[in-house]
């Protein structure tokens, strides 16, 4: 598909899977801002590609994210597109979690979230054109102990960005929640480094971590789809597990945990 002439924004675009769609939308044509705040990832991403423009960019901070999207606005023009894959994703067992760091988790990926689309979604309700493709997370459906606080920030996200798809599904915008399973990026480092659950420890110890090209595939064939939310890989699987039957649910995750 080609995307010639139209400008695309990508949050979290110096690694992990931001970083994989923000060098595949330059590739099908598009100039792409990518935000972040990985100064080296910014670099090393827009050397990939000429048509990738690094800004750094903290989401968290609204006067900030307006001023990158008027800067990206002045220097390529409209956006027509933003992929929203910034997160921070630390383990922490809630009795543990001080007020500060749920407050700052919460700024990031939900306030995050919320600062990117009001960005841009006057200007492509006025074109009556335009796409977001916003990450959630299965992890808002299907909940893990000590993520207490970022299955929190992504339940909002998931509520958040289904409900604006549907507000919204009279206009020529195009909304898309992602709501992928636990993926090998540096995103699922971050956990790993702090107090991680068992069953993502176990996950990284038997390589069943998401492959992050795989899933990202099967997003671009989500959107392609026009579907409202899209869950690749396994995704599907633990909503529905959760959802179906919770009790067995947390008593499995909860032997991970012994």
């Amino acid at each position: 598909m080609s995307l010639a002439g139209q400008v695309a924004i990508v949050t979290g675009g110096a690694s992990g899977m931001g970083r994989i769609m923000a060098l595949r939308l330059a590739e099908q044509g598009a100039q792409v801002a990518i935000f972040d705040m990985n100064d080296a990832g910014l670099v090393t991403t827009a050397h990939e590609n000429s048509a990738i423009h690094p800004f750094k960019c903290d989401v968290s901070d609204w006067p900030q994210v307006q001023e990158r999207v008027a800067e990206v606005t002045e220097k390529l023009g409209p956006v027509d597109r933003l992929i929203h894959a910034a997160a921070l994703m630390p383990g922490h067992a809630l009795v543990d979690d001080s007020v500060e760091s749920v407050t700052r988790l919460m700024n990031i990926n939900f306030n995050g979230t919320l600062h990117m689309i009001k960005a841009v979604l006057d200007d492509m309700l006025a074109r009556d054109s335009g796409t977001l493709i916003l990450f959630g997370s299965v992890a808002g459906e299907a909940m893990v102990p000590k993520m207490g606080a970022y299955c929190t920030s992504k339940a909002a996200v998931n509520v958040y960005v289904e409900t604006l798809h549907y507000e919204l599904a009279h206009t020529g915008l195009k909304i898309h929640l992602i709501c992928p399973p636990a993926v090998n990026t540096p995103l699922v480092d971050q956990t790993m480094s702090t107090d991680t659950p068992g069953s993502i420890i176990e996950a990284k110890k038997a390589g069943r971590l998401a492959d992050p090209i795989k899933i990202v595939d099967a997003i671009d064939k989500g959107v392609a789809k026009g579907k409202a939310v899209i869950f690749p890989g396994e995704a599907r699987l633990l909503y529905l597990w959760h959802a179906l039957f919770p009790r067995l649910w947390w008593k499995v995750v909860m032997k991970f945990e012994k």
